[in-house]
């Protein structure tokens, strides 16, 4: 970056500058952590020397702050996947469950769209889909931010959701399922060799809300990878060009994370399908009534405040899976990974 010519070329400038806060995002907090090391031995030397205990408390606080740092760096140190450091699309389908599973879908986006808020993420609707009655048929949205992916990549799986539902009359318990699939954006230094006669390329007009131009205009745009049968849409944007620019990069997301699961056996099932969206395959259950519970099924992880955790307050079920592939390997927790 000292190198006169290094603004000449702003592509390379701007690739060379993401590498270095990368790079910095971890080197800086390792820095930190070390001269936290050398500090706190300085006081503990002063505090010998003393033997009157002034510096006790000092030390305890040192100490505690301390941990706390050094439990930050060390979950972000987890995220050394090859595109962990990537934004994320999040795409939300309902399961079983009819109606009440459209709602939960929506309340799923909700959950995911204020957990980023609190990160101070950058959140880009790519595609929503509104239900028949109530909620969501189907929404992407586009995360941005450090690490993003990382963190979020976990969260692919079933999600189980268990209430007395608000649309019926009988004040019955009812159970709904909602599958999350979440997928790096990739960056244009990654190429991805797309063929036209591998594409297949759809135009339509988008229904729901969104102004009459929207809806009178086919500007929702759909590519299909005819190899792979693999598709991504977009419908979010008043212009066409816009549309198709986010549903190609989102089907390039797609295909680069075939790739990474392809090393699992049962590929087609867990990306494709995802498993049936119903009883015996999610990775959490949220329960309302008759009891309050969240329980991840892979970790073991549980909060006893579901409207905490649906306010998005994911955080601690996020570190557990970090901490459990750290502890066991990927191999542990492979369902939903």
């Amino acid at each position: 970056m000292g190198q006169a010519d290094f603004w000449n070329d702003q592509d390379a400038a701007k690739t060379t500058i993401d590498e270095i806060k990368t790079l910095n995002s971890v080197l800086k907090p390792f820095e930190g952590l070390s001269q936290t090391a050398e500090d706190l031995q300085a006081m503990m030397e002063l505090a010998i020397e003393a033997a009157d205990g002034s510096l006790d408390d000092d030390i305890r606080y040192s100490v505690t702050e301390g941990e706390k740092a050094f439990e930050a760096f060390e979950l972000q140190s987890m995220l050394n996947g090859p595109n962990d450091h990537c934004n994320a699309f999040v795409t939300i389908h309902p399961g079983a469950g009819g109606t009440e599973a459209c709602d939960w879908a929506d309340m799923l986006y909700r959950m995911y769209t204020m957990w980023a808020e609190s990160h101070r993420y950058k959140l880009e609707l790519i595609d929503r889909e509104p239900g028949d009655v109530a909620g969501i048929q189907t929404v992407t949205i586009a995360i941005r931010g450090e690490n993003a992916y990382g963190y979020l990549k976990g969260e692919s799986g079933v999600h189980r959701l268990v209430r007395i539902s608000p649309f019926g009359s009988a004040d019955k318990r009812q159970t709904s399922f909602a599958s999350v699939d979440v997928l790096p954006e990739i960056d244009d230094k990654i190429d991805i060799e797309l063929r036209d006669d591998e594409l297949k390329r759809d135009v339509f007009r988008c229904g729901g809300p969104g102004g009459q131009h929207q809806n009178k205009t086919e500007s929702g745009v759909r590519y299909t990878h005819l190899p792979t049968g693999i598709a991504a849409e977009s419908r979010s944007e008043r212009s066409q060009h816009k549309n198709d620019a986010l549903a190609l990069q989102l089907l390039k997301a797609k295909m680069i994370r075939m790739e990474e699961m392809k090393r699992e056996a049962e590929y087609a099932k867990a990306y494709d399908e995802k498993g049936e969206i119903s009883f015996g395959s999610q990775i959490r259950n949220y329960v309302l009534q008759p009891y309050q519970l969240v329980k991840d099924l892979r970790t073991g992880c549980e909060s006893g405040n579901p409207q905490a955790v649906l306010d998005g307050r994911i955080d601690e079920f996020i570190n557990s899976l970090l901490r459990t592939r750290l502890s066991k390997g990927d191999d542990a927790v492979k369902k939903g990974a």
